[in-house]
């Protein structure tokens, strides 16, 4: 077991821009990042192809703590009747800031560390009840110096690409499947050729079903399951495994929770989550119960405001 962590902590050593990793959005929080297979205004951050079937413009902000940093997102869809849902978004992960000093302990500044991602999105449905999406996203990493250390600043950016697609195989059975392929694209450079590293490109394959159908008329009550499998698309053998469950009532109030299991992952555990929707307005909430290894303290709660119009 000591040799296969090692060996993937080596093939995690070998990626650029891990931050992509992170989840962003609080309902995917909240199940546990099984979204691939699901329909959700958080698509962008998951899977391009769940904007889909989204039918109002909408405007969202996102918060969450995550255990390397902080996470701010916003997010902003324009569904277009009869050609598809357009999208953009912004990520940005704020690492925080690292004072210098000298061998003396004078002050000589201090590097700011951010995480930033681009992303414009779009995805539409075909006939058979397959729908497809893409992601198009320009990533950089960036160390910015106050005070004299200008000689550690760096810039690092790198294109990459989301491709995913959803289907709905059966009329009259709620099942959906989801494949997909993130963060493919050029190599994130650092300061050199030499240094430069492969994105952390991910394969997700994912299965979601709604078992209430047969008990609940018009939908008024909706529970849905969700697995999910994620690997390394250069190094298959080193699987993440998602698991989540979202209870609905009338589309007004929803319970989630979710698990996360993986060797490569350092997020791995459960985490819980809840929305609210009123009227044009709805406020997501989640929590991962995951532990820091360092502090042994858990996420912050992840908070989403979305507004549609």
């Amino acid at each position: 077991m000591d040799g296969q962590a090692g060996e993937g902590e080596r093939a995690r050593a070998q990626e650029g821009a891990l931050f992509l990793l992170l989840p962003v959005g609080a309902q995917g929080v909240g199940l546990g990042r099984a979204m691939t297979a699901l329909s959700s205004e958080e698509g962008a951050f998951w899977n391009p192809a769940a904007l889909a079937e989204q039918t109002r413009r909408r405007v969202m902000v996102y918060r969450g703590e995550q255990l390397v940093g902080e996470t701010i997102a916003v997010n902003a869809l324009l569904p277009w009747e009869r050609v598809g849902t357009f999208g953009v978004s912004y990520v940005l992960l704020d690492v925080g800031d690292q004072d210098l000093r000298d061998d003396f302990g004078n002050a000589l500044g201090s590097l700011s560390i951010w995480n930033h991602a681009a992303i414009a999105s779009f995805a539409t449905s075909f006939p058979g009840r397959i729908h497809a999406g893409l992601n198009l996203k320009l990533v950089q990493f960036r160390i910015s110096c106050r005070g004299e250390c200008p000689d550690l600043e760096t810039t690092s950016s790198a294109y990459a690409v989301d491709v995913g697609v959803q289907a709905q195989p059966f009329e009259s059975v709620p099942l959906r499947l989801g494949w997909m392929v993130a963060h493919a694209g050029t190599e994130f450079q650092i300061r050199n050729q030499e240094q430069s590293d492969p994105l952390p490109t991910r394969l997700r394959l994912a299965a979601a079903y709604e078992v209430l159908h047969r008990l609940v008329p018009e939908n008024s009550m909706e529970l849905w399951l969700a697995l999910e499998a994620e690997d390394r698309a250069r190094d298959l053998g080193s699987p993440s495994f998602y698991a989540g469950m979202e209870f609905s009532a009338a589309g007004l109030f929803s319970l989630r929770a979710g698990y996360v299991g993986s060797q490569l992952d350092q997020t791995d555990g459960a985490s819980v989550g809840v929305g609210f929707r009123f009227d044009r307005f709805d406020l997501t909430l989640a929590k991962s119960l995951t532990r820091s290894l360092v502090t042994g303290e858990t996420e912050p709660v992840h908070v989403a405001f979305g507004v549609a119009f």
